[in-house]
């Protein structure tokens, strides 16, 4: 399939496709944390999304998007959690087969996760290239279709509901920020906010230990080598390429953060609203907090993106 950014009205499609089986998530507020950031922060709150992530938009978009002679075989993806999870899951509301390659020192309980969502693993050497290989081989032999985590149309229009449903439980916004590792959720959520309100402004959080979105938008051309160094094991992806392109062209800007600013947000949501959020999840918090001048008094959408921590290996 070939990769292309979707359109707004692709986006309003898959909210549709996907209505069945994806939870409707819900919008946090808390006043210390508007107090600490200087501004009206929305907390959409995809940890609580099937799941545990917003992944699961984007793969249930994707299986449901499915001919039945392309269902007959399955998928597959590479995936270090997340997304595996999320596309088994899918895969299991139309009773289809998922194959899952998983990289070398992924996170346990989301590989558990994997498996008791009844998906096949297949494990590989925590390399991209080796994940790719991997994924290109399964899908050879069992002839499944491919589902890339976050370089698929069908998994930018997905990610990009989040949006849609997140301005119709808040209202007006003037910002958004979201996580930015591959760029499916940023790429969609961008397209969905500007179909919806051309002057919202996107931003990207991303860990200083794999900035290679910020310094790719900096450079004008993909980073096609970098080697990640993150606590943040959902944000090591390297940018796709028409996420890139996504992101220029909605005028993103990233901010990058270091891991010690995102763990102490990630403790700021625990101890506040009461969350669990993965450590990549906070690193949206965390860039609020560094960059307060972009944000003060402003109305501003937060995404957190997930919360399959485990937790006996906590980032503190």
């Amino acid at each position: 399939m070939s990769v292309r950014v979707p359109t707004f009205d692709e986006i309003h499609d898959a909210a549709a496709r996907i209505a069945p089986h994806a939870m409707v998530t819900p919008v946090l507020r808390h006043a210390s944390l508007d107090a600490l950031a200087g501004a009206e922060l929305h907390f959409k709150c995809e940890n609580l999304q099937r799941g545990g992530a917003f992944k699961f938009r984007g793969a249930c978009n994707a299986v449901w998007s499915l001919t039945e002679d392309e269902a007959r075989c399955g998928v597959v993806t590479h995936s270090s959690g997340n997304h595996g999870n999320a596309l088994a899951l899918a895969a299991a509301t139309r009773g289809m087969a998922a194959h899952v390659v998983v990289p070398e020192g992924a996170v346990r309980a989301k590989l558990e996760a994997i498996e008791q969502a009844g998906a096949t693993l297949h494990r590989c050497a925590a390399t991209q290239a080796a994940r790719e290989a991997a994924a290109a081989e399964v899908q050879r032999t069992t002839g499944a279709v491919m589902v890339h985590p976050y370089a698929d149309t069908r998994v930018m229009a997905g990610q990009g509901t989040v949006v849609l449903e997140l301005l119709r439980q808040s209202g007006t916004l003037d910002a958004i920020i979201t996580p930015v590792g591959g760029g499916g959720l940023l790429s969609g959520c961008a397209i969905a906010a500007h179909g919806l309100a051309p002057e919202i402004k996107m931003y990207g959080a991303e860990p200083s230990g794999a900035a290679d979105a910020a310094q790719s938008l900096a450079q004008g051309a993909r980073i096609e080598q970098f080697v990640p160094n993150t606590v943040c094991d959902g944000l090591r992806a390297l940018i796709g390429e028409s996420n890139l392109l996504a992101l220029r062209e909605h005028r993103v800007e990233v901010i990058t953060v270091s891991d010690e600013e995102t763990v102490a947000a990630m403790k700021w949501l625990w101890r506040t609203l009461k969350l669990t959020v993965e450590v990549s999840s906070a690193t949206v918090f965390a860039a609020i907090l560094r960059q307060r001048e972009h944000f003060a008094g402003r109305r501003v959408g937060v995404v957190l993106t997930g919360g399959n921590v485990d937790l006996d290996a906590l980032p503190w």
